[in-house]
């Protein structure tokens, strides 16, 4: 998956299917599950979340020397969600090390946000940036996709 160079910004149902698919292509899960589609599946990769998070706002605090990090320029932000789904137990433990990792999480340690290093922009929010526009205001993830769109293009 490294090897593509396409700028990537998957939100809410977006970050899930990335997993998926990263699920089975890397981590050699034979068809991935998500609890939305196959509900009786044992071990989900995708999973019901412990609180729905259903026009929620939360808390989301970034690893310090991640790239979130620098193109918010903060280690931590409020952010909004429309989202019922995430990673499973298990396999948000796989989120600790290895390219896709996680990068922000919510202040009770879950996983919100991952990236994957060693491409030029590849990111994964459970939450949804593009909803600031609903308020008029513009989300640096956003913008900073935007940017590395632009910038691929010109590859």
């Amino acid at each position: 998956m490294s090897t593509i160079r396409v700028a990537f910004l998957g939100t809410c149902g977006g970050f899930q299917h990335a997993l998926l698919e990263y699920a089975e292509a890397v981590w050699g899960v034979n068809r991935p599950a998500h609890a939305e589609t196959e509900p009786e599946a044992a071990d989900p990769v995708i999973a019901p979340l412990s609180c729905e998070l259903v026009e929620a706002r939360g808390d989301i605090l970034f690893r310090p020397e991640s790239r979130i990090a620098a193109i918010y320029g903060a280690t931590s932000t409020t952010e909004v969600y429309h989202c019922r789904y995430g990673p499973g137990a298990r396999y948000a433990g796989r989120l600790e090390a290895g390219p896709l990792r996680a990068s922000g999480r919510d202040r009770s340690g879950e996983v919100r946000v991952v990236e994957l290093e060693g491409h030029p922009f590849y990111f994964g929010t459970l939450y949804q940036p593009e909803r600031w526009a609903l308020e008029g205001r513009v989300h640096p993830l956003v913008t900073a996709f935007l940017d590395a769109a632009g910038a691929a293009a010109t590859r």
